[in-house]
């Protein structure tokens, strides 16, 4: 072989053979859709400036979550709440708070519901916004699937005692939630700032007098939020530490998402 062929094929060799310095690093997480905003955002970011990295970021609620970094078919299990108790290797890394809103299609005609307004709604005990201040519009509840975290935040922050609501319409995901809430006459239902803060079509409850804000949960005012986790199955690689900690100190993908880091909380709840 001539010394030009030979240098031709160890070009050839060196460009297909793969490099440990280039090795795609894969990352997957799955879980709540409340939190799901902020993961993509992060693992879009992160992997502009990690171009080896590649990381899928999908839904399906929390407690699929839970299930499938249980069960290691991915490596980041998303959630609204924590891990049932005996749930074996699991570790929390708690990422975020966030903030949720009970939501009206405008034609509801109220801005605001106090707790116990609230619970009688979706107990079906009030059946027409007029009843609570509004039009008189019957009232369509739409309430979240058991899988939902959203949903068992919504019952541990709102519904004080009551553990168990009667069949209604439910929707799965934040944003077809929203979807369902603004194209619905009389619809009420619950989901992530993410979902609801810049959502056209609905209306963002005040709960008790105070508003649906980032500040009022801040301060503790508003009652309606939890911490935000991510769960691996064990101590996390180091290349998913790396991910972690990125999202929880991206300050800009928390303002643009709309997601709160816990540094700035003034108040505390527990886990929530």
């Amino acid at each position: 072989m001539s010394r030009s062929a030979r240098l031709a094929a160890i070009a050839l060799a060196a460009a297909i053979a793969p490099s440990a310095a280039f090795a795609d690093t894969s990352i997957s997480a799955a879980g709540s859709t409340a939190l799901q905003p902020l993961v993509q955002a992060a693992a879009d970011e992160y992997q502009q400036k990690n171009s080896d990295v590649k990381i899928s970021v999908t839904g399906g609620g929390s407690r699929t979550g839970l299930s499938l970094v249980s069960s290691k078919a991915v490596d980041l299990g998303d959630s609204d709440i924590l891990a049932p108790d005996g749930t074996n290797g699991l570790v929390d890394h708690k990422v975020a708070v966030i903030g949720f809103s009970v939501v009206v299609n405008p034609a509801a005609g109220v801005k605001g519901l106090s707790k116990k307004q609230v619970q009688d709604i979706f107990t079906l005990k009030v059946t027409n916004w007029k009843d609570v201040g509004g039009k008189d519009q019957q009232i369509t509840v739409i309430n979240r699937p058991a899988s939902s975290g959203t949903r068992a935040v919504f019952m541990k922050t709102l519904m004080g005692s009551i553990d168990t609501l009667p069949p209604t319409l439910t929707e799965d995901a934040t944003g077809t939630v929203v979807q369902k809430v603004a194209q619905t006459a009389g619809a009420v239902s619950y989901a992530s700032f993410s979902g609801t803060h810049n959502a056209s079509g609905v209306s963002e409850l005040a709960i008790d007098g105070a508003a649906a804000t980032e500040d009022n949960v801040m301060t503790g005012k508003y009652p309606f939020w939890s911490y935000e986790h991510i769960y691996t199955n064990g101590p996390p690689s180091k290349d998913i530490a790396k991910f972690i900690a990125f999202l929880q100190e991206d300050t800009a993908v928390f303002k643009k998402t709309g997601y709160i880091q816990i540094r700035d909380m003034k108040v505390t709840e527990n886990n929530r």
